[in-house]
């Protein structure tokens, strides 16, 4: 009985032994099949960011091609009005103004000038001012200036528009603001009253003293220009605004006379933007300030300088 008990007892130690020792050979085995899950789980994961990643790429591959299209169409509408514009000028440079062809083609537009003017200058009445002839007091020397002098001034002209507003092609509008100083006289002998050294009305001999006739005017005028890139362009200002300032003075001391200007004359442009003209100019006063009437015209030319 005893060594049945041994034998029950040794058999069931050589099982537990025998489970143990399974248990440790298992044990590296489903260790190892742990590992390779998480080492596959890790790869999934590795390979869905990779998809993820493809995807985007092949959004952004498709957006930009599409980008790149829509240059190419752009570039290419772009090409076709290049194309227009050179057919269309192509086309208009077959309409050359026969002026300019004739002149030649180095013309620079410029939308100012700076002109200095000089001439002949004439009144259409005599100057009977107070320093001269006189009503008032008529004594002593009644002397009157000459109807002919000369002139000198300058102006400037702003460019406004090069087709009238539309209305005319190569047709330039300028507002042209211009003085000029004007003389009829250096020498014309002053009456006994005041224009006498002493004056006659205080007893004294005559001694005329030498007067000088002259008339200083400022005007503001619109300017018509026409033939927009030629070297000859001739010109008209159809009405303008003219201050006359008399010297010397009516016999009440007046000084200003308004009036109206009209004009016309033709540049040429003789090297880049160096001009010389011609003009004609007609000054009208309405009747006459104070017993003078200082209506009359000029005639001369001009350099000018457009800028």
């Amino acid at each position: 009985m005893k060594n049945l008990f041994n034998k029950v007892r040794l058999a069931s130690h050589f099982t537990a032994g025998s489970f143990f020792l399974a248990a440790v050979m298992a044990a590296p085995h489903a260790l190892a099949h742990d590992v390779a899950a998480e080492r596959i789980k890790q790869l999934e994961q590795s390979l869905q960011a990779i998809q993820v990643e493809l995807q985007r790429m092949k959004s952004e591959s498709a957006q930009a091609a599409q980008k790149v299209k829509s240059i190419e169409q752009t570039a290419t509408q772009t090409e076709q009005k290049v194309i227009g514009l050179e057919e269309r000028k192509t086309e208009l440079s077959g309409r050359v103004d026969p002026l300019s062809a004739r002149i030649g083609s180095d013309i620079t537009e410029k939308t100012r000038m700076l002109h200095f003017r000089g001439g002949f200058a004439h009144m259409m009445n005599h100057r009977n001012g107070v320093s001269i002839q006189s009503q008032v007091s008529p004594v002593g020397a009644q002397d009157q200036s000459d109807k002919e002098g000369w002139y000198v001034g300058a102006g400037i002209d702003w460019g406004l528009t090069r087709d009238m507003w539309g209305l005319m092609p190569k047709t330039t509008v300028f507002a042209e603001l211009m003085f000029e100083y004007k003389q009829f006289g250096a020498h014309v002998l002053g009456n006994g009253a005041v224009g006498n050294a002493p004056s006659m009305l205080a007893g004294g001999a005559v001694n005329p003293i030498n007067v000088t006739v002259s008339q200083f005017t400022v005007s503001a005028s619109p300017k018509i220009k026409f033939f927009e890139g030629s070297k000859i362009r001739p010109w008209v200002i159809p009405a303008g605004l003219a201050v006359h300032v008399m010297s010397p003075p009516s016999e009440s001391i007046t000084v200003l006379a308004p009036g109206v200007q009209f004009g016309a004359g033709l540049d040429y442009n003789i090297w880049k933007d160096f001009f010389v003209g011609i003009e004609g100019r007609y000054h009208l006063t309405a009747g006459r300030t104070d017993n003078v009437n200082l209506s009359g015209m000029t005639a001369g030319g001009y350099v000018g300088i457009g800028f």
